[in-house]
């Protein structure tokens, strides 16, 4: 797998490193899935997931940022099937994902009323505040899905006076959901 190269700029930034590698963890990519990322923005989650898997579907609501998933995807290696279909989801979603990662919390509940409908099995949503974080798992909830919530900070290491301290990036809270959950233990 090559290094993810993101040379072009959506001013919403990608979802960092850190928590793209738990968030396809989390996703449990396979090499057959059809895969949708809804709100695409840079495209960082859909060229890793396009390394990963035979077919990729982007769903992103503003142009300018669809333009910079595609420009971003072409600055990259990967095998998959790509299709950037500009939408405001759930309209444009495929009804045959297997995977999908809701990378913002607008329109999430009709999002996830979509993958129920189309027996989607695995979910994340990524969500970096704390009232849309409490209402996301209450979705989750409701619709029998919520696997699993993780809350997740990172800190980068920088020098200060000689020594290493350390910066934080906000937290980002990792709601995981599946078609067969059993509910938070």
């Amino acid at each position: 797998m090559s290094r993810l190269q993101l040379p072009h700029d959506a001013k919403a930034g990608p979802t960092k490193p850190e928590v793209r590698a738990v968030t396809l963890d989390k996703l449990g990519l396979r090499p057959t899935d059809h895969f949708v990322d809804v709100g695409s923005c840079t495209g960082s989650v859909t060229i890793e997931a396009a390394q990963r898997v035979r077919r990729v579907t982007a769903v992103e609501r503003k142009p300018n940022r669809l333009d910079v998933t595609k420009k971003n995807l072409a600055a990259n290696e990967y095998d998959a099937d790509v299709t950037l279909r500009e939408a405001e989801a759930p309209e444009g979603l495929p009804e045959d994902a297997d995977a999908m990662f809701i990378g913002g919390s607008r329109n999430f509940e009709a999002v996830l009323d979509h993958a129920v409908e189309t027996d989607v099995d695995r979910i994340v949503m990524n969500v970096s505040r704390v009232e849309p974080t409490g209402a996301a798992i209450e979705a989750f909830r409701e619709r029998d899905l919520l696997d699993e919530v993780v809350q997740m900070q990172v800190s980068h290491g920088y020098e200060l006076a000689g020594a290493t301290s350390f910066r934080s990036n906000n937290p980002v809270y990792i709601i995981v959901g599946r078609r067969d959950a059993g509910g938070l233990d």
